[in-house]
């Protein structure tokens, strides 16, 4: 794709040579069921037959419940209690309507994204997006790979065990790579594996979550309140987070990862039902549920002793003589390393996907193969930390494109040469722009407020 001719014909690439091509029986008795599900009348047996066929929004949760959604709830649990349980959920309701919007133009045309803004926006948008996906993705396994080695680390010192990192870093590696690789296959089976393999990890996790915060006990009132008081820090640091979250609960690797997830499923326009159920049941509400037990479980605990952490392990260690051994240091620690490793794998998903579509070769074979472990560059980070400028300058990069590929995707969504009869017209049309503009501020400001603190114009 990067060596495009732009006076080739202006023929967009359409589907994933995976389900479609190598399971159309499995895909075509998808769609028969789908039609038998939508003459339900009743809209929770609907619901009930969508269950047991979503899967995309749960690679979307294990992506974005990783090291940096667990460090930010705890914070935020730490330092202001219940009061920014509201956060979490607004930001992720914002991400779930663009994301809507995403599959929305991808079960219309089923035209690859990277293509479509090479071809519909310009081809060096497209380059720009694609080299920030690949940049976040490697970078932000460096982190996966240093709090997982520590927290696995830390489990096993709970039974006296002197785990050495480097068998650890050996054995995320070997299980992620494991999973990664199941996707590959292409059929449907393999790939409804590896949905319900991540499916089932970010499931232990919520239950991991919820029996600290059912240890720690709950206080009803204030719960109510962080949830629906709408409470916004008037100091900068409590504004930093707010806008933080808000801004980052989707990330840019988010947007090329899910619309090819759709794709590799072989999702058309039967599946537009589906694909909204699958948002909400499984990209909406486990973020919401495990974020907010983070968020609860420090609030009962750190917040209330006045304990200051600096990581999950120090969270651990803390709720530890307050939550007891099992429930407290041990079962959260199980719950915040299966955050790092469903994002683990994920990333190696993306850098193959996208490789994929800059050098156009297909999502197969060992070319893609070695593109999804270029991502495991990040496994130095069990060993040394990140230059911090390093971090900071790809951050900073994506923070800046988050915006423009959302602005990216706004423009597709009105735009009726790319969706013909399908844009959204009248008052649905003007509600679902309304909504997407302030996805895009919000994201805009959250971006704005940290790239300031970077140039030390905003300190918190």
């Amino acid at each position: 794709m990067a060596g495009m001719n732009p006076d080739q014909a202006d023929e967009l690439r359409r589907g994933l040579p995976m389900v479609e091509a190598r399971d159309p029986e499995a895909l075509s008795q998808e769609k028969q069921l789908l039609a038998r599900i939508e003459t339900r009348p009743h809209f929770w047996q609907r619901w009930q037959g969508y269950w047991g066929l979503s899967g995309p929004g749960w690679v979307q949760s294990a992506l974005t419940l990783g090291a940096g959604s667990a460090s930010s709830a705890i914070f935020a649990g730490a330092v202001y209690g219940y009061k920014l349980l509201w956060v979490q959920p607004i930001a992720m309701f914002l991400g779930v309507m663009m994301f809507a919007a995403i599959g929305h133009q991808l079960l219309t045309t089923r035209a690859r994204p990277y293509d479509v803004f090479w071809k519909k926006l310009h081809p060096s948008l497209a380059l720009l997006w694609g080299f920030n996906v690949f940049l976040a993705s490697v970078i932000w396994q460096f982190p996966q790979y240093s709090l997982g080695t520590a927290v696995f680390q830390d489990i096993f010192a709970v039974f006296d065990v002197n785990m050495p990192k480097g068998i650890i870093a050996l054995i995320l590696l070997v299980v992620g790579t494991t999973i990664c690789w199941s996707y590959e296959r292409g059929n449907r089976r393999s790939i409804r594996v590896f949905e319900r393999t991540l499916k089932y990890m970010l499931m232990f996790m919520v239950v991991a979550l919820f029996l600290v915060v059912v240890k720690t006990g709950i206080n009803w009132g204030q719960l109510l309140r962080g949830f629906f008081s709408f409470h916004i820090p008037t100091d900068k640091q409590g504004i930093t987070i707010v806008l933080g979250q808000l801004g980052a609960a989707i990330g840019v690797n988010m947007t090329f990862l899910y619309p090819y997830t759709l794709l590799a499923r072989g999702w058309g326009k039967e599946h537009r039902g589906l694909k909204n159920f699958d948002l909400g049941t499984s990209m909406f509400f486990p973020f919401v549920l495990a974020t907010s037990f983070v968020i609860i479980a420090c609030a009962n605990t750190l917040n209330m002793q006045g304990i200051q952490v600096k990581d999950a392990v120090d969270a651990a260690h803390a709720l530890q003589p307050l939550a007891g051994l099992t429930f407290g240091r041990l079962v959260f620690s199980l719950g915040v390393l299966s955050m790092c490793l469903t994002t683990l794998v994920i990333e190696m998903l993306i850098c193959g996907f996208v490789l994929s579509e800059m050098l156009n070769f297909e999502f197969h074979g060992w070319a893609y193969r070695i593109s999804t472990m270029i991502a495991n560059i990040g496994i130095i980070g069990a060993f040394y930390k990140l230059p911090l400028w390093l971090p900071v300058i790809v951050s900073s990069f994506n923070l800046i494109m988050m915006p423009v590929a959302y602005i990216g995707f706004f423009i597709l969504q009105n735009k009726k040469s790319y969706l013909g009869k399908d844009v959204n017209r009248g008052t649905r049309g003007t509600i679902w722009n309304i909504i997407l503009i302030v996805a895009i501020l919000v994201v805009a400001a959250g971006a704005t407020i940290k790239i300031l603190s970077v140039l030390g114009f905003w300190q918190s």
